[in-house]
């Protein structure tokens, strides 16, 4: 069972990190960002460092707020967040033709959401790839939970050195995760490695778009805060992550940002003008609630120190991607699928 409790939240703030040693580690992650006067190159150099304290840090709220898919999705009116988050999974492996006996690698796979679903949708056997403790632990303790412990494992790694030979996996995807990787072409290069000849990756690839200026302080102000509140070294345009891919080997079969047509917005979950039952703890009285908890259960020890840092910047996070959404300058599901050639 995902963890929705007030103290399995407090339990699970900090994930391996040392309870007394939170604080200088929410430290050391904000100097990392753009919004905290940090450099791009130090993100890039120390993105394993970056992108595990960021989960550590952030998943048990993840977690509590969002359930065990950290991700966004299309979504038709009518349609609850939970039920766009599953068949924005189920549009993936049905992109990629998945069929039984398959397997299948999840590249930054979180606590595993999308791969249960995905797996028992496709009656596929699914690796997840993640570089991050007590994201596997957690994952591991939910596959046991439901039945997949002997048919879905995780593998700890770094996905810019994957340690599987060449030519195992049947399909790949990643969701919303490969925007951490420091240099794209390099991450779906070893991607590329570990597929099979022939066959697919499909991947939703945050990005800024087309409507971006560089030049346009809001734009940076924005840009920033969704790199601060999630972890990222940069956020790559969709041109470029095209093109990176295309480098990388891939043939591209088609690509959409799926923002663009979604019928409702990806970031109503997160809008303060807006009120939910269904995704109470992401609307804006939820997320009052859940700062003001923060803070008691760090004032009478339950939480560790610097826990409402962390809530701090996962909410200036919330509002930049709302205000990215908005402008249209941000995309989280920049889709494509690509195909390694039978032969180079």
């Amino acid at each position: 069972m995902s963890k929705s409790g007030a103290l399995d939240l407090a339990s699970g703030l900090g994930g391996k990190i040392d309870k007394e040693q939170v604080k200088s580690a929410v430290d050391e992650y904000e100097k990392y960002h753009g919004y905290y006067g940090g450099k791009e190159e130090s993100r890039k150099s120390n993105y394993t460092d970056m992108v595990n304290k960021y989960y550590d840090l952030a998943t048990s709220f993840y977690e509590y707020g969002w359930g065990e898919s950290f991700h966004f999705a299309h979504r038709w009116n009518g349609e609850s967040l939970r039920e766009s988050i599953k068949r924005h999974e189920h549009f993936l492996a049905l992109q990629l033709e998945l069929k039984p006996g398959m397997k299948v690698l999840d590249v930054g796979c979180g606590i595993g959401g999308p791969l249960r679903e995905i797996a028992r949708f496709s009656s596929t056997s699914v690796t997840g790839l993640n570089n991050n403790d007590y994201q596997i632990t957690r994952g591991k303790a939910l596959n046991r939970s439901v039945g997949l412990g002997a048919t879905c494992d995780f593998v700890k790694a770094d996905f810019m050195k994957m340690p599987f030979s060449d030519n195992t996996f049947d399909a790949v995807y990643a969701i919303e995760a490969t925007c951490h990787a420091p240099d794209p072409v390099d991450c779906y290069k070893e991607i590329y490695r570990v597929l099979k000849p022939g066959q697919c990756f499909a991947v939703y690839e945050w990005c800024i778009t087309d409507h971006y200026d560089p030049n346009n302080a809001t734009h940076k102000r924005i840009k920033d805060e969704i790199e601060l509140g999630n972890g990222l070294p940069d956020i790559r345009s969709t041109r470029q992550c095209l093109q990176a891919v295309k480098d990388a080997g891939f043939e591209v079969i088609w690509d959409k940002d799926l923002a663009e047509d979604s019928p409702l917005p990806w970031y109503l979950p997160l809008d303060p003008s807006r009120f939910s039952l269904s995704s109470f703890r992401l609307t804006t009285v939820g997320r009052i609630i859940t700062r003001n908890m923060v803070k008691v259960l760090e004032y009478v020890g339950l939480a560790p120190e610097g826990s409402q840092r962390v809530s701090s910047f996962l909410e200036k996070a919330a509002e930049g991607l709302v205000e990215g959404g908005k402008k249209e300058i941000f995309t989280p599901m920049y889709f494509f699928v690509v195909r390694k050639p039978l032969s180079e």
